[in-house]
């Protein structure tokens, strides 16, 4: 069953087209990659999907729902939750207080009293290897602590859709596995479905079930991780050949 479906997709800046007639599905309860080189139109489809950018053209659909026009917040309290590359955090807020921030007003059935949000937030934090950080002012956290500390804020308000922009681009090997294990764990323990843009081969062959390949704003591939990244297109227009002998 599919909870997202993306028709014929275009988005154009200046008339110029970043996304061009995209068009796939997303089954419920998978991670889905969207993987391609610089440039390709992969932050700025997931930015239509939740409501940061109009597309130009299309339809956008989830669970059922036309969310093509809608805004970012009523896309949010729809069940779509999204984590940027750069942490959207609160600096002048603790980090237990990030997090009962998105299960206050995050979630899809309206404000959550305080106490409950702050229980789910903690949550959260313990899920992703923060819970004992709660009381620390957010600047004393890394830029890795901080991506999970947004991730957090992100699920609190228990989302059915998580849309990630290359959250682990720049981590260190151990942080690296940290941030697989954390992205496999929401998906067993939250059930969420995750469409995940992202660079990093390791991670996707680690946890995709299913990739889609950009290229100059049109899609090029699609397929489960080990058939796509050996598809001669998509290897020559992305990933290399030692990529791909390493598949």
């Amino acid at each position: 069953m599919s909870i997202l479906e993306l028709r014929d997709v275009s988005k154009h800046f200046g008339g110029l087209p970043a996304v061009d007639g995209v068009s796939f599905d997303v089954e419920q309860g998978i991670v889905f990659a969207v993987i391609g080189p610089n440039g390709a139109g992969k932050s700025t489809l997931l930015k239509a999907v939740s409501g940061m950018h109009r597309a130009t053209s299309g339809t956008i659909t989830f669970d059922g729902t036309d969310i093509t026009n809608l805004t970012s917040h009523a896309i949010r309290h729809l069940g779509v939750a999204k984590v940027l590359q750069h942490p959207r955090v609160f600096h002048s807020m603790s980090v237990g207080d990030n997090a009962a921030l998105g299960a206050m007003f995050g979630g899809t059935d309206g404000r959550r009293p305080e106490a409950e949000a702050t229980r789910a937030g903690r949550e959260m934090l313990d899920l992703v290897g923060l819970g004992g950080k709660a009381g620390w002012d957010v600047d004393q956290l890394n830029l890795h602590e901080q991506r999970m500390l947004d991730l957090a804020r992100a699920v609190a308000g228990r989302p059915r859709l998580l849309l990630l922009d290359e959250v682990m681009a720049g981590l260190n090997p151990s942080e690296l596995e940290a941030s697989i294990a954390i992205v496999r764990r929401l998906g067993e323990e939250l059930g969420l479905t995750v469409v995940w843009v992202e660079h990093v081969m390791k991670a996707v062959r680690a946890l995709a079930d299913h990739v889609v390949v950009l290229n100059m704003g049109t899609l090029l591939a699609e397929g489960v991780p080990d058939e796509v990244m050996r598809d001669r297109d998509v290897v020559e227009a992305y990933l290399g050949e030692g990529a791909a002998d390493a598949a």
